[in-house]
C-alpha cells in the first residue's frame, strides 16, 4: 500500500493518505502535502516543532493538522520531511499531538510549489476495508 496517491484536479492538487493507523495516516497526510513543495528526504531532520490540537471529529482534526503545518511554514520558515502523530479520543473529542522534524527554509532549497490552504472541499476521513482513508484538497 502506498502511503498516499495524488488526484487528477484542473486548478489544485488533491490526494487521499493512507494507513493502517490513524497515526500512520495524519503523518501520510502531512507527508503528501509537503512532498508538492520538497522532495522530503532531501529534508535535513534537525528541527522540529510540536503541534497540539483538539476537535470533535477526525476530518476537522486533519484540516487543522495540515492548517496548522502550513502556517509554520509560513510564519517560522520551517519546511518538513517526517511527521510523528499521535490521536487520541478523549470524551467527545479527538486530541492530537505530532511533531513535525524538518529545518528552516533557505534560499538553497529547491522547492516545487507554493501551497495557499488546506480547504474543507472534498475533505473526509474514515475507514474502509480496515485502512484508514484521508482525502485533502488544497489550494495552490
Amino acid at each position: 500500500m502506498e502511503p498516499f496517491v495524488y488526484l487528477k484536479h484542473i486548478a489544485d492538487a488533491e490526494f487521499i493518505a493512507y494507513g493502517d493507523t490513524i497515526d500512520s495516516t495524519f503523518d501520510h497526510a502531512a507527508l503528501a502535502t509537503f512532498n508538492l513543495m520538497i522532495d522530503p528526504k532531501a529534508v535535513r531532520l534537525d528541527t522540529s516543532k510540536d503541534v497540539e490540537l483538539e476537535s470533535d471529529a477526525l476530518d476537522t482534526l486533519l484540516y487543522d493538522w495540515l492548517s496548522e503545518l502550513l502556517y509554520i511554514f509560513e510564519v517560522d520558515r520551517l519546511i518538513f520531511g517526517k511527521f510523528d502523530a499521535h490521536v487520541t479520543k478523549e470524551g467527545d473529542n479527538y486530541r492530537l499531538k505530532a511533531t513535525a522534524y524538518g529545518e528552516p527554509v533557505t534560499q538553497s532549497l529547491n522547492l516545487y510549489m507554493h501551497i495557499k490552504a488546506v480547504t474543507y472541499h472534498d475533505l473526509r476521513f474514515e475507514k474502509r476495508n480496515n485502512i484508514y482513508e484521508a482525502q485533502v484538497l488544497l489550494d495552490i
